[in-house]
């Protein structure tokens, strides 16, 4: 069950690398509609710590195309609404608002395109690794293919754990 008591609405893409966003060619992008308690970030961040995911932090999204390459990340929407491309300049655009999260996998692009005043966003990574950040560029992308493939998949969902659809690589029951 979601934090917020609500059946969890949850929706995985692989995304294909594009060429200048590598992506993961394991884990999908999981997004997890109206999961969180809007409004506490600080709930939020305690959620992602109790489930492995720390060295958080408050903030909002970059609005150029980046990806990290080092490790996951997870981002959970405390207040406000943004849409958010994924997968690079051609891959998918989402509309994330207060209540929901996604966890990107090592290598998915990301990109803030709009959002609303007040947009309170809280990030995490697994086991506290420290990020990365590479945009999407031929240097970027080279030099990120190695490190993207050694990153282990995580041991534990940002927020339902060990049994969670983010620590299952796609397509693969856990």
């Amino acid at each position: 069950m979601a934090a917020t008591g609500q059946t969890p609405k949850v929706q995985q893409h692989l995304l294909k690398d594009d060429g200048t966003v590598p992506n993961n060619p394991r884990l999908a992008l999981t997004l997890y509609g109206q999961v969180l308690v809007p409004g506490d970030a600080h709930r939020i961040e305690q959620l992602f710590a109790s489930n492995g995911w720390s060295n958080a932090w408050v903030n909002g999204i970059y609005p150029f195309h980046h990806y990290h390459a080092t490790t996951h990340e997870v981002l959970g929407i405390a207040a406000g609404s943004a849409r958010v491309q994924f997968g690079g300049p051609s891959g998918p655009i989402v509309e994330v608002t207060a209540g929901d999260a996604v966890m990107i996998p090592a290598g998915v692009g990301h990109c803030r395109l709009s959002h609303a005043s007040g947009l309170v966003v809280v990030g995490a990574y697994p086991g506290g690794s420290d990020w990365d950040l590479r945009r999407a560029n031929p240097a970027d992308y080279q030099s990120g293919l190695p490190l993207i493939a050694k990153v282990a998949d995580p041991v534990s969902d940002p927020i339902f754990g060990a049994d969670g659809p983010a620590c299952r690589a796609h397509g693969r029951p856990s």
